[in-house]
């Protein structure tokens, strides 16, 4: 299947209307959550061997924030998809105002390498909670998580709810093309602009949580010993490959 042909399909099963009930979401958290649980050891494995992690930090720097993120979204769930009651402007005195949130689309994840599950998948914790479908491009940098990610979301979802597409500069290119709902991506800022000039062809919202340096300013009154080992551990983890 083509890339236009897989975001035909996946923007077709969002406008059924399936993907918005609460229990249609809470089972995709759940499948998703069994699903990371269940191929762990692969995860870890392929952490280790594109990016030389151990499994104690690809569990507290990934698998572990995914899965507390489901954990808390299967929580409160069920408050956000609610009504809720909002002050109402002085124009519409007398009036009651609410606000009932509604799923973007079909959404696109474009993940980067340096955290290759938490990056992937916690924005799809998010876009499937949010009633959306969605579409997972992994980093072509980071070769056996990725082939992980498509193994484990194919067993967990219906290939027209979530898909996965695997590749590099060319399939990013052309998956910009389509006219997503929403765009979440992570990377570099000059691939941020061009996903921001795509986005802008459509006026798709994006989220960009770009790269850059990480500077800290210690003042006069911090505990210096504490900060240093907090600066020190914060280089290390990941290999200082962090964006804060």
């Amino acid at each position: 299947m083509t890339i236009s042909q897989t975001f035909e399909s996946v923007k077709t099963y969002y406008k059924s209307g399936v993907t918005r009930s609460l229990s249609f979401r809470l089972d995709a958290l759940k499948k998703l959550k069994n699903g990371i649980l269940r191929n762990q050891d692969l995860i870890c494995s392929a952490l280790k061997e594109d990016l030389g992690k151990v499994s104690m930090e690809s569990y507290m720097t990934e698998i572990g924030m995914v899965l507390e993120e489901i954990s808390y979204t299967q929580k409160h769930l069920k408050s956000w998809m609610k009504v809720h009651r909002v002050a109402t402007p002085l124009a519409q005195f007398k009036s009651k105002s609410f606000q009932l949130d509604e799923p973007y689309g079909t959404v696109l994840i474009i993940a980067p390498w340096n955290y290759p599950i938490q990056l992937s998948l916690s924005p799809l914790v998010g876009a499937i909670a949010g009633g959306n479908t969605a579409i997972v491009k992994p980093s072509s940098y980071a070769k056996k998580t990725s082939a992980v990610i498509a193994k484990l979301l194919t067993e967990c979802f219906d290939p027209s709810f979530v898909a996965v597409i695997e590749g590099g500069r060319a399939e990013n290119t052309e998956l910009l093309e389509q006219k997503f709902d929403y765009i979440f991506f992570t990377g570099s800022v000059a691939v941020g602009k061009i996903v921001m000039e795509a986005a802008s062809k459509h006026l798709t919202p994006v989220t960009l949580e770009l790269g850059g340096k990480s500077p800290v300013v210690v003042e006069k009154s911090a505990n210096i010993k504490l900060a240093a080992r907090r600066i020190a551990f914060g280089k290390v983890l990941n290999s200082g490959q962090t964006c804060v």
